[in-house]
């Protein structure tokens, strides 16, 4: 077997039909597409259109809203804090803040900073400096010997 001698199999390709083309054709004259109405017409038939029957997106109750001033905090338990800092990879010595926790691993996303929250035990001393805090979470590292300060968040630009 040579490579000028590879080919399909029979019937594995096919051509497309070009429509519209004489009657001897066999899809000539309406081209496949039946007589008259909207799906015969140019144009794609209108998606979702249920023939004036109100639409199943319509149909269905609507539920919730997007919080235009919603804040989007990176959430850390402090139980997770201090498995990293017993692994090493977060030093409780230095001030930890969201670049720390973020290169640790532990925060992810938040582009309004990080809020700690309590869940788990912490028992290092360790001093934090963050977006929020809950009151467990400030409760246990004040407990634990260490301090948490909470930065304002990003004050967005005043239009000029």
């Amino acid at each position: 077997m040579k490579l000028n001698d590879i080919r399909d199999n029979d019937g594995a390709r096919h051509r497309r039909m070009r429509v519209g083309r004489g009657i001897g054709s066999g899809k000539g004259k309406t081209a496949g597409r039946g007589q008259k109405g909207a799906k015969a017409r140019s144009g794609v038939s209108i998606n979702g259109f249920e023939g004036g029957q109100m639409p199943l997106h319509m149909r269905i109750p609507k539920r919730g809203f997007n919080n235009p001033f919603g804040k989007d905090y990176a959430e850390v338990n402090l139980g997770m804090i201090e498995k990293f800092i017993e692994a090493g990879k977060l030093d409780a010595a230095v001030l930890i803040d969201h670049e720390a926790l973020k290169a640790a691993g532990l925060a992810r996303g938040g582009k309004d900073g990080v809020r700690l929250l309590g869940k788990g035990e912490f028992t290092l001393k360790a001093s934090f400096k963050v977006a929020g805090v809950s009151a467990g979470a400030k409760a246990a590292v004040e407990a634990a010997g260490g301090s948490v300060e909470v930065i304002a968040p990003k004050a967005v630009a005043a239009a000029e």
